[in-house]
């Protein structure tokens, strides 16, 4: 009979070093790290419109839009993420290479794998970034946009959007309706 392998633990630095050199995506927390599984079309389709529209939107400003492969660092909660897209306006962030931390917005397009843990476990760890403003959840099946705003208290506040408002972001004046979200979904 074999004994169990152990489990490796990593520091975080020693996770975004290692991770940037793999052939596939992983995220990483407390230690651990999980692989991530490839994504459906219309998820990547959601996420390059709304990707593509912040890009339009921000251009010229201070702030940036990154999509699926840039990593958002969460120091308190020891975790590395992969956010479909984020947004940033920090200049340390606009220098760094490998993961940002201090996003301001962050969006998750949701899969039935994912969604129980980016509404609950992954926004619990998000909601320790003091930089965060809003944090959007987009169901591409449901066609359906949730926006949770933080308040001048900290405390979050959700802004669901299941008629034709569609995705707008306070912070960083941004609106896009429905149809631009989901376009060729």
């Amino acid at each position: 009979m074999g004994l169990p392998q152990r489990q490796v633990v990593m520091a975080t630095e020693e996770f975004i070093k290692w991770e940037s050199r793999q052939p596939d995506k992983h995220e990483f927390v407390a230690g651990e790290v999980f692989a991530m599984g490839g994504a459906r079309r219309v998820h990547v389709a959601v996420t390059l419109n709304v990707a593509t529209k912040f890009k339009e939107h921000l251009r010229g400003g201070p702030c940036r839009a990154f999509m699926a492969d840039m990593k958002v660092e969460v120091k308190t909660a020891e975790a590395v993420f992969y956010p479909d897209v984020l947004v940033t306006c920090h200049p340390d962030d606009l220098k760094a290479d490998l993961a940002m931390r201090h996003p301001k917005v962050i969006i998750e397009v949701l899969s039935d794998s994912t969604a129980a843990y980016d509404r609950g476990g992954k926004f619990a760890m998000y909601r320790q970034l003091e930089s965060l403003q809003e944090y959007a959840l987009i169901d591409p099946d449901a066609r359906r946009v949730e926006v949770f705003r933080r308040q001048d208290t900290g405390d979050w506040l959700l802004m669901a959007s299941e008629s034709d408002q569609g995705l707008i972001l306070k912070s960083i004046e941004f609106a896009a309706s429905l149809d631009a979200v989901f376009e060729d979904v």
